[in-house]
């Protein structure tokens, strides 16, 4: 069994509210980089996946998904990235259908479930000459991270090392009715206007599929997900697509050891994405609940301009390599 050191977190009092860990890095962190190499791979159904490449000639790759209307190029992946290419490793950030600013061909976009496109990714970064790869996502992307893996489970490839996966709605049902709440009212907002942005788009190219009128009566993702979501991809409705998509009824299935850490002051998450049980984690899961962090925040102030959530995945590697 692998070792992992806990790291303890503990933010100065002006950030030990969820609120603030949630919003600050939007607004005020910024990461210098390098600029990656773009890569577009195809898809099975004729679209395409845009790919940002950091190699430096490591034989370890970190593939790093993003979260809900997120991209590749977000400062919470380039954290990590930042990270992880001291570290040594190559790192593959990669943008689900629609994100990454380019809008892709299929009527589909992307959902909390779709392991198959992640699938692709692994696949094609494992085609290189890499012995070791490290899967990491945040938000949506960590629910999808632990469902491919548990969806995987003894047939996983023996190159993939383990996870870190941060922020993550694991009970998808749970996180709609959380931020259906008239207190997360600025978050919903903000996803609304966003995804409204790329239906009107959608709606242009499939007229006879997709139909935007009466969107702005849209409330909550009980509504989107009903709507959209579900129809597109091949889901009953909502309550269907959640529970077929949430990674907590998969993660006794993996067999890869995987670290979630999900802040107790997380404004996204219900109790159910807290699993204490090991019947629910399985063998191979952790959970840690830091008091502070939000969702995707765990500030942290130093001069070599790393956040908690970065040294805690650095630490979780040592443990596995």
């Amino acid at each position: 069994m692998y070792e992992s050191r806990t790291l303890h977190y503990r933010p100065p009092p002006w950030l030990r509210n969820g609120h603030v860990q949630s919003v600050w890095p939007t607004l005020f962190r910024k990461v210098p980089m390098v600029e990656p190499e773009p890569e577009v791979i195809a898809t099975p159904d004729d679209d395409e996946l845009h790919l940002d490449w950091y190699r430096q000639g490591s034989d370890r790759l970190a593939i790093v998904s993003h979260g809900l209307e997120g991209h590749s190029r977000r400062p919470y992946v380039l954290g990590l990235t930042r990270a992880l290419l001291r570290e040594g490793w190559d790192v593959l950030a990669w943008n689900f259908r629609s994100c990454g600013g380019v809008m892709n061909r299929q009527p589909r976009f992307y959902h909390s479930g779709a392991t198959e496109d992640l699938g692709l990714v692994v696949n094609h970064g494992l085609s290189g000459a890499y012995d070791t790869l490290f899967l990491s996502g945040f938000s949506m992307g960590g629910n999808l991270t632990l469902l491919y893996l548990g969806e995987q489970g003894e047939r996983v490839d023996s190159r993939i090392c383990g996870a870190v996966a941060y922020s993550v709605p694991c009970d998808l049902a749970g996180s709609a009715d959380m931020l259906a709440l008239p207190s997360r009212k600025i978050y919903m907002q903000r996803f609304l206007r966003d995804l409204k942005v790329k239906m009107e788009e959608k709606a242009e190219r499939f007229p006879d599929l997709i139909d935007i009128s009466g969107f702005d009566a849209i409330r909550s993702f009980h509504e989107f997900d009903d709507r959209y979501t579900a129809p597109l991809h091949g889901f009953r409705n909502a309550r269907d697509y959640w529970v077929q998509c949430s990674a907590l009824g998969r993660m006794r299935d993996i067999r890869v050891p995987a670290l979630m850490v999900n802040a107790a002051d997380d404004p996204f998450l219900s109790a159910r994405c807290f699993p204490e049980s090991r019947r629910e984690l399985g063998a191979h899961v952790r959970l840690e609940a830091p008091r502070w962090g939000g969702h995707v925040g765990f500030v942290e102030h130093s001069k070599d301009g790393f956040y908690w959530s970065e040294r805690r995945a650095l630490a979780f590697l040592q443990g596995l390599t």
